[in-house]
Formats: structure tokens, sequence, C-alpha cells
């Protein structure tokens, strides 16, 4: 997917939305200089290009009973096309499941599992991910405290 050529005045609404998604569209134009009629139309632009995927409320998991944080290094017995497009199929379908990565090194995928607590993690594990075909491995790391957690992509101007 190429990437979108981006302006100072794409950065600054990209840099203001990603602080406040609900910012009004007043309010932003007047933080970033323009019209609100062509600031209107930069963020529908922004929007259909894909470069704005959507809008979120972010929850703090452990204020709704979500306080266990595990990375999970998931490799695979075979690397196949057939192996993978289904893993990837059935990862996508578990909500506990909130990031998955194919990566490089030892691990053929990174997991990151938003979940209650151990026992449910147990039951994730046994009634999902080992039943899925293919697994030649799995290692968990559970985090204990986060240190750094941002959704905003940084813009260097």
């Amino acid at each position: 997917m190429p990437s979108v050529v981006l302006d100072k005045y794409d950065q600054h609404i990209l840099q203001y939305l990603q602080q406040d998604g609900r910012i009004s569209n007043q309010d932003l134009a007047e933080k970033i200089g323009l019209s609100p009629a062509a600031c209107w139309r930069r963020v529908k632009a922004l929007e259909e290009s894909g470069v704005i995927r959507g809008f979120v409320a972010l929850v703090n998991p452990a204020q709704v009973g979500q306080s266990l944080n595990v990375l999970v290094m998931v490799t695979l017995l075979r690397h196949s096309i057939d192996n993978t497009t289904e893993f990837e199929a059935q990862i996508r379908g578990y909500p506990e499941v909130l990031q998955c990565y194919a990566t490089t090194g030892q691990a053929d995928f990174i997991l990151r599992v938003v979940i209650p607590d151990m026992p449910a993690y147990d039951r994730f594990l046994n009634e999902k991910i080992f039943t899925l075909k293919g697994i030649a491995q799995v290692n968990s790391n559970f985090a204990l405290r986060e240190i750094k957690n941002e959704t905003a992509i940084p813009f260097v101007n």
C-alpha cells in the first residue's frame, strides 16, 4: 500500500485528532489555521484515503476487569501459505487478541492478549490456541506493569 503524502496541515490535523478524536471541526480548524470548510474537506480526504481508519474510545482494561496483559509468541510447525492463512483467520476471530503480528525471529507470530485473569488465560490457551492446527510452540510473557502505551503516530516536522 503506497503511503500518502501529508502536508503540514494534514499532519497537524492528525496530531490534534490523535489527542482528541472528539474535537469539533470548528476548534480543529482554528487550531491549525484553516477555514472550517477546508478543514472538514481535509479530514474527509484523510478518512477516504485510509490514513484515518476510524475513531474510537480508549478503554482502560483494568477498569473493566481485563487486567491480564499477555504477549504470546507462537511458532508454527510448517511455514506454508495454508497454515499461516488458517492461523491468521482464526486469530482474527478471537476478541481477546488485540494485536497480532507476523514476525521474524524465533516466533512466527506475536499476539497481544488482554483477558481477565490466569484461569481465563488458561481456558483461552486450551480452548482456542492449542486447538489450532500446525502449532509447534507457544510462549507466554505476562506484563507486570505498563510503562508506555501510546496510540498516536508521531510526525516529525
